[in-house]
């Protein structure tokens, strides 16, 4: 394996995910790519964040309204965020890559597009109404991929 994707998002347990991930990398003298997928805005707009690996969220409440400016910020926010995952990781060679659209399908397309051999991330454990309206990303990573997934469990309270 020669090439290592890591799906990260804005959840607390991204920073557990980046450093298992960019440990078995290292361990296998792999290129690592660390990957962040944005979603609408309105998605981040209803976030609390809590600081991951020196990213404390986003500045600003979005307004809806201003769609580029909006996406621009987003991709802005997202890079500081890979670009302070890699500086906590200590290994400004990491490549980083923020892309659009559903998760599941863009951590695939990004895996293939960067000609991974391993996809790492987490899962959610999500209960309840949060499961039911959230999509299971990693259950259906693990479906539409063509190379390896890990999936590192993560239980919320």
């Amino acid at each position: 394996m020669k090439k290592v994707l890591i799906a990260i998002d804005y959840d607390p347990s991204a920073e557990m995910i980046a450093e298992t991930g960019y440990s078995i990398a290292t361990a296998l003298s792999a290129e690592v790519v660390l990957l962040h997928v944005v979603a609408e805005p309105a998605y981040y707009s209803s976030m609390e964040y809590s600081p991951i690996m020196g990213f404390s969220g986003f500045i600003d409440t979005f307004d809806v309204g201003m769609s580029t400016e909006i996406k621009n910020d987003i991709h802005k926010q997202s890079q500081d965020f890979l670009d302070k995952s890699k500086a906590h990781l200590g290994n400004e060679s990491i490549h980083t890559l923020i892309t659009e659209g559903s998760f599941a399908e863009s951590i695939v397309d990004a895996a293939e597009s960067q000609h991974a051999d391993i996809i790492i991330m987490g899962s959610h454990s999500r209960r309840g109404l949060d499961k039911f309206l959230m999509e299971n990303v990693a259950e259906k990573v693990l479906h539409l991929s063509k190379v390896p997934v890990l999936v590192i469990p993560i239980k919320t309270t």
